[in-house]
């Protein structure tokens, strides 16, 4: 039986076309309606208590990642292994986009309703499914120039021939905020006339205009087919640019704002239980705007984390980290961060702007290149370049080739700073992995992101995970998961008070909901032994004997000397009387 939705739902989304599409609002409610229940979205909603708890993680990897011919397909090779390494570290599993695509890993699909061949079919999808809540990619701001979509417009096929964006390109796009340096407008000859459409990424990467009431509907059947194949987070790509408007930076619009809001109040609808997460890699104020007053995405991506958290542990030292997380505001009630390192995409530098000072940006260029990392580059207003994006395998960018034991434990300790903060974390294939740089991608297709994409077969992957670090890292990093998911502290919305005590050591401490467990999470950044008495200079810790270190299941003594760190040690301490 399909759901009864309430008026004010109704109403709600009602008020949300109209900002959109003025007097076209009472039809596309209708046309909404009469959706509720395709592809069996929408029927028996199934009540839930929470959207996260701290049980919650994310793998983040390709659907094409693993191969293995004894599995058959890659996302069959991943669920095997999955099945195998994951239960109790791993909750949800985000497979980047897994549909037929032209360009960009995935990030320029051809066809969004079908399963990329070379990955699988929609049924492995949902066998993975079986085990893992599942994290799928809606690429809403463009689409592969190889589509039908871009194939009708060009031959000026309904409905198709208003997808997109033609413009004059004798007009003033100067103020157009932009993460690429290739053309903004690619000529295109169409059936009636020559045109130059948008193009924000790239020339195959054709954006869609959401002007067009069709575009949003197109997107909305998508995303009921998702959520019929076993979507439980749904990822909005490159959101920020979606609504276009001459004279302004046609980023962070208010109708963009206004279409996130709208996909939530969708889903709260049809699927309650489903995680809206936007993915605007912005500076940290723009990127948190996208929890609006807790009516936007459920989850924003903390954007600021990993290179902040590189550029602490290249420099030894943790006063900007920490002063960034002091300052960081709460979420609003029913809202949370997605805190990851590393992702298919390099370390992005504009979420710290006016954060991090420029000579200190400069340090940490200098770092990754020195490390054998890539940098890209994006054209300001002006003409000149700024480093926008810092292409490197977080491990080799914290790895250290004369002392590889250390340079585990500098790896690890920045995983354990993610795993512990307030929100969810996200952990990249690569890094469980302890992946090094893959110089060989690179060369061979000719893009600096490819250096943290390395493709496994199955075997070739298991010698790697039975040798060297990576035989360190993979198991710790897994044990490390599966204690934390064991603690209530560390629920998404459990309280965290960050302390500055020391430059060299970042710490913070998180309280349960209940207020029944405290967990005191201390990381010493530098590659020399240190000590600290009390971990957050409080007078209520001056009594306190013990502390049982949740990582090592050890228990230390606050005696004077107090407690001894050693070279990159994370400690998740839990005060004992």
């Amino acid at each position: 039986m399909i759901k009864t939705v309430s008026r004010e739902q109704l109403n709600l989304v009602r008020k949300r076309f109209e900002r959109l599409y003025g007097t076209q609002a009472g039809k596309l409610l209708e046309r909404f309606v009469m959706m509720i229940g395709r592809y069996g979205v929408g029927v028996d909603v199934v009540p839930f208590e929470s959207h996260w708890d701290e049980k919650d993680s994310v793998l983040i990897t390709y659907a094409d990642t693993l191969r293995d011919s004894a599995n058959g397909t890659p996302l069959n090779a991943l669920k095997a292994f999955a099945d195998q390494h994951f239960k109790g570290a791993i909750r949800s599993i985000h497979l980047l986009p897994f549909y037929p695509w032209s360009s960009d890993d995935g990030f320029s699909v051809i066809d969004y309703r079908k399963v990329d061949p070379a990955c699988g079919t929609w049924c492995d999808v949902q066998k993975l499914g079986e085990g893992f809540d599942l994290m799928f990619d809606v690429v809403l701001n463009h689409c592969s120039a190889h589509s039908s979509w871009f194939k009708d417009y060009v031959a000026g096929i309904e409905p198709a021939r208003h997808y997109f964006l033609p413009m004059d390109p004798a007009g003033d796009f100067s103020q157009v905020v932009r993460p690429r340096t290739s053309p903004l407008l690619t000529r295109t000859r169409t059936r009636d006339v020559e045109a130059y459409i948008w193009t924000t990424f790239s020339a195959d990467q054709v954006d869609l205009n959401w002007q067009n009431p069709e575009v949003l509907f197109e997107f909305l059947d998508i995303l009921f087919l998702y959520l019929s194949k076993g979507m439980r987070i749904a990822r909005l790509d490159a959101v920020a640019f979606l609504w276009k408007t001459l004279g302004t930076n046609c980023l962070h619009l208010p109708e963009t704002h206004e279409v996130v809001k709208l996909l939530r109040d969708v889903l709260e609808i049809v699927a309650p239980r489903t995680v809206l997460l936007t993915e605007t890699n912005v500076p940290h104020a723009e990127n948190v705007s996208y929890f609006g007053q807790g009516d936007e995405a459920h989850m924003v991506y903390q954007f600021s984390l990993p290179p902040l958290c590189l550029h602490a542990l290249a420099t030894g030292n943790a006063v900007y980290l920490t002063k960034w997380a002091m300052n960081l505001a709460p979420p609003p009630p029913g809202c949370t961060f997605f805190n990851f390192t590393a992702s298919h995409d390099g370390i992005g530098m504009r979420p710290i702007e006016g954060i991090l000072p420029e000579d200190e940006k400069a340090k940490l260029v200098q770092h990754v290149e020195a490390a054998g990392g890539k940098i890209n580059w994006r054209q300001m207003p002006d003409g000149s370049q700024q480093p926008y994006e810092l292409n490197i395998t977080y491990y080799s960018a914290l790895a250290d080739d004369g002392q590889p034991e250390l340079g585990a434990a500098r790896f690890l300790c920045s995983q354990a700073l993610a795993l512990s903060l307030r929100g969810v974390p996200g952990i990249y294939f690569q890094s469980l992995m302890a992946t090094e740089n893959d110089q060989a991608g690179v060369q061979a297709s000719g893009e600096n992101r490819s250096i943290n994409r390395r493709k496994w077969q199955l075997d070739q992957l298991q010698q790697h995970l039975g040798q060297g670090v990576a035989a360190t890292v993979f198991p710790a990093y897994l044990k490390m998961l599966r204690r934390r998911a064991s603690h209530p502290a560390f629920h998404p919305d459990a309280a965290q008070i960050v302390y500055d005590v020391d430059p060299e050591l970042f710490i913070h401490s998180r309280t349960d909901i209940n207020r029944d467990e405290l967990v005191f999470c201390i990381y010493n950044f530098t590659a020399k032994t240190k000590s600290i008495r009390n971990p957050a200079n409080s007078p209520l810790l001056q009594k306190t004997k013990k502390f049982y270190d949740i990582l090592s299941g050890r228990t230390y003594g606050s005696g004077r000397r107090g407690i001894k760190l050693a070279p990159y040690q994370a400690l998740w301490l839990v005060p004992r009387s």
